[in-house]
Parts: structure tokens; C-alpha cells; sequence
């Protein structure tokens, strides 16, 4: 994940690497927050878009403009996932 946030940030020096890791780790737990779940970062190609755009704003000491501005992404990862527990948790009960 450090390799693909510094390459999204354009970012070639090795000096922020303890402070960008921390972002990821920040905006991971934010996103499994939102989604209700432990997301998937590597394989799920949306939650690591929004992944990649939170350490963009945090890095650049924008964060608070960061939920205003993928508001409709966020929700939709939360619908998403809502859904995704609800149907597994109706399969569970009409087996």
C-alpha cells in the first residue's frame, strides 16, 4: 500500500514514508468504520480508491473537506456492504 500512495502522490523520496503509513493505517480504519466491516484494501478495487484519495487529503492537510467531497462514494460503500451482510445473513437463515 505504501508504494501505491507515494506513486498516487507522486511522492519519490523515502523521508514521509512513517507518516504516510500512519495515513494508511488512519484512513483504513476509517473506511472499515464507514463500511461496518473489515475491508479488503488489495482486492477491492473501490474501497482502495478511496483509500488512496484519504491519504491524498490527509497528506495534504485537507481531511476535513474529505467526507464532504466523497460523500456519495462513502455511502455507497456503506450501502454496499450493508447489503452484502444482509443477504449473507438471510442465506444463513433459510438454510
Amino acid at each position: 500500500m505504501l508504494e501505491q500512495l507515494k506513486s498516487y502522490l507522486k511522492i519519490t523520496w523515502n523521508n514521509d514514508d512513517a507518516l504516510l503509513q500512519s495515513l494508511i493505517a488512519r484512513g483504513q480504519d476509517f473506511l472499515n468504520d464507514i463500511a461496518g466491516i473489515k475491508l479488503n484494501f488489495e482486492e477491492d478495487t473501490k474501497a482502495n480508491q478511496l483509500l488512496m484519495d484519504y491519504g491524498r487529503y490527509a497528506y495534504n492537510h485537507s481531511l476535513e473537506l474529505f467526507e464532504i467531497n466523497f460523500k456519495r462514494e462513502l455511502l455507497k460503500l456503506s450501502i454496499r456492504e450493508g447489503v452484502k451482510a444482509h443477504v449473507a445473513a438471510t442465506t444463513e437463515t433459510s438454510s
